[in-house]
């Protein structure tokens, strides 16, 4: 085969192919290369037998109570999910005690260099694909951790990074090389999955202060986002040696952006900021837009609240929306609201005994309020049909879609004046046929 007419790579293959067979034939021929595999199974079979051991105890020793809870039982549950790296650990900390040996006596320790070699790539396999449960740090522990470590496993990983470091991208007046733009997404992902994950951690602790308005934990947990990126991203630039004084352009045309066609974003974003300082609505609400659409409020964003009403819909509405227009705030984290329930009675009543009768009706259920005011029965008018009233009633909430609190108390009503015998109308009309009343016979 010519090799030289073969592609660069194939021919580099080729090379590292026969380094590598020339590299095996000699540790087969060599006495203290025989030596090194010795070792490497020795430490092999005596870090198997001892993790074999030290797993059931560990497991014990470490696994915390049934509802104990607190800072050290979360310690002990960390190390207790790092137990199956038990194995390749001791069989790379024996393997690195042997290799002292080895040195010391024959001068030479390739063979159980690579082997520790080995054993640090186990680990990282297992700990990919046993430990980490998290989705994006296993495709990074897949595509990224793994990699690196059969290539330094191998050797070639100075070859490699040398390689990725000399290929140069150039970028108008800027260039890089892709060794920094990988480090740069890997570095980025990694940081800013703290972030989130530190940020996750802070607005669970935040939620959790019941003492802090709704608002203030809301503005809070902003707060803390903001800060948690803005640091990540700092943490970032600093890694990756870019100065910041270099992103005073870039800033400056995002504020471009922000004063023409990012305006409303912008806007959003500030109303976002008031809500939460003004407390005028927040997670929890039942409100009311001026447009008749109607929701609890169930998340916050910077740019919109998100509505859902009580078919289940949800409603997306900016920011801006609960500033510059009108907004019925119902229920404001589970305040007192009042509501009406109308019906009538048949004219042959006594409506004087309706008030009391119906308020004590009402008062009894258990979810009606007498503070503010208790249950208030007023006369509205005197119908076609019957006499009409309403039953005004104050409850600790809002009467969700009219399903909630409001049919309970026509119930109420109902059985009440069943009770008593009271008669509730219904429509009637009373029809005269002219030739009846004038006397005149039917006609046929």
């Amino acid at each position: 085969m010519d090799w030289d007419a073969q592609p660069e790579f194939v021919r580099q293959a080729w090379g590292f192919a026969l380094q590598g067979w020339e590299i095996a034939q000699g540790w087969l021929m060599s006495p203290a290369a025989w030596s090194q595999f010795g070792l490497l199974l020795v430490s092999y079979l005596v870090a198997l037998m001892l993790s074999r051991r030290l797993k059931p105890w560990l497991a014990r020793l470490l696994t915390p109570a049934e509802g104990q809870e607190g800072l050290f039982t979360s310690a002990r549950r960390f190390f207790l999910i790092l137990v199956p790296l038990l194995l390749p650990l001791l069989a790379y900390g024996f393997t690195g005690i042997g290799e002292s040996v080895t040195r010391s006596i024959f001068d030479s320790g390739a063979v159980i260099a690579f082997g520790k070699r080995v054993f640090l790539l186990l680990a990282a396999h297992i700990l990919v694909r046993d430990i980490i449960r998290d989705p994006f740090l296993k495709v990074l522990g897949k595509y990224v951790l793994i990699p690196v470590a059969a290539l330094h496993t191998v050797g070639l990983l100075d070859l490699v990074t040398g390689r990725l470091e000399a290929t140069v991208v150039p970028l108008g007046n800027m260039s890089f090389d892709l060794l920094w733009l990988i480090k740069g997404v890997v570095l980025g992902a990694v940081i800013f999955w703290l972030g989130r994950w530190s940020n996750d951690q802070s607005s669970t602790y935040i939620q959790s202060q019941e003492e802090m308005r709704p608002a203030t934990r809301q503005l809070a947990a902003k707060a803390a986002e903001i800060a948690i990126f803005g640091v990540a991203f700092l943490i970032l630039m600093n890694i990756m040696g870019i100065s910041l004084t270099s992103l005073a352009v870039l800033g400056g045309a995002i504020g471009v952006g922000l004063g023409f066609g990012l305006q409303k974003i912008a806007s959003n974003y500030i109303s976002g900021v008031i809500l939460l300082l003004e407390g005028q609505a927040t997670v929890g609400d039942y409100v009311e837009l001026d447009n008749g659409e109607a929701g609890t409020i169930v998340k916050t964003t910077a740019r919109a609240m998100f509505l859902e009403t009580f078919d289940g819909r949800w409603i997306v509405v900016p920011n801006e929306d609960f500033i510059t227009t009108r907004v019925v705030n119902y229920s404001d984290q589970g305040s007192a609201n009042r509501y009406e329930a109308p019906f009538s009675v048949s004219y042959d009543t006594d409506i004087n005994l309706i008030p009391d009768m119906v308020e004590k009706a009402v008062s009894d259920l258990p979810f009606i309020l007498q503070e503010p005011d208790g249950p208030d029965c007023e006369l509205r008018a005197f119908g076609d049909s019957g006499v009409e009233f309403a039953v005004e009633f104050w409850v600790n909430g809002i009467d969700d879609g009219k399903n909630k609190f409001t049919p309970r108390v026509m119930f109420a009503i109902w059985n009440v004046l069943k009770d008593n015998n009271i008669e509730i109308p219904f429509p009637q009309r009373v029809v005269h046929h002219v030739g009846l009343d004038r006397g005149e016979p039917p006609k046929a």
